[in-house]
């Protein structure tokens, strides 16, 4: 790798959204490390004040749709703009689709779909800025496996995760135009925890997964060769991370 790739995301200021979950968490470490000038989003205050040395933290509830214009105001009022942003939060259920309810549906759509559209849509002046400036503005979002390989059992999530990719691809060709990458990445199931707090039901048994650092060294890495996409193949099998 070239001193130009690992030099990428150095003074770039970086939201980086559920920071204090089981991905968010590596990643924040690997871009603060790089000397990234971080925001650093959760609901968890307790945890974002143990992160406080890596930057700016935020609390705040993404399922509300205020929250993405304050986390864009704030990352801005910290570091004078907008470079980049990672969208690693979500929520997993569990169910068949005959028991799946609404109000659960509503639920892991508005967190795992609508709000990283809310994002972008916020964040849009101040990536376009950013671009303007030579600065090569991006966006990740963090969807998973389940959006390429839909699993039984899983079908909302795999569903809100799937829609994801799709809108990430469409506007990817969109802010393509506007020197703004777009990346969805679609690492396998990864040890995280989440699928021992699920939103909804009770989790099948699953194999090992990944290590979240070994992921999270991998979704950097990609940031700063200049990917466009990381799908599930991109990530080393279990047992070789």
């Amino acid at each position: 790798m070239t001193d130009a790739a690992t030099d990428f995301v150095t003074g770039k200021s970086i939201l980086v959204v559920g920071a204090t979950g089981g991905l968010g968490q590596p990643i924040a470490e690997l871009l603060a490390a790089r000397g990234a000038r971080l925001t650093l989003h959760g609901r968890d205050e307790t945890k974002l004040a143990g992160m406080s040395d890596w930057g700016t933290t935020v609390a705040g509830d993404i399922s509300r749709a205020a929250t993405a214009r304050r986390l864009v105001d704030a990352t801005i009022a910290a570091h004078g703009g907008l470079d980049g942003i990672v969208f690693a939060a979500g929520i997993v259920a569990f169910g068949t689709v005959a028991d799946t309810p609404d109000e659960v549906l509503i639920d892991v759509f508005t967190v795992n779909t609508l709000a990283p559209i809310r994002l972008l849509r916020a964040a849009m002046p101040a990536l376009t800025e950013s671009a303007q400036a030579g600065r090569d503005p991006f966006v990740l979002s963090i969807s998973a496996v389940v959006a390429e390989q839909p699993m039984p059992g899983m079908a909302a999530y795999s569903a809100s995760k799937a829609a994801l990719m799709a809108y990430d691809a469409a506007a990817a060709r969109e802010l393509r135009r506007a020197k703004i990458r777009l990346i969805d990445a679609r690492p396998p199931h990864t040890e995280t925890g989440l699928a021992t707090r699920p939103h909804f039901g009770t989790a099948p048994s699953l194999p090992q997964g990944l290590a979240p650092l070994a992921v999270a060294e991998r979704i950097v890495a990609g940031l700063e060769s200049g990917e466009r996409d990381m799908p599930s193949s991109a990530f080393a099998a279990p047992g070789r991370e």
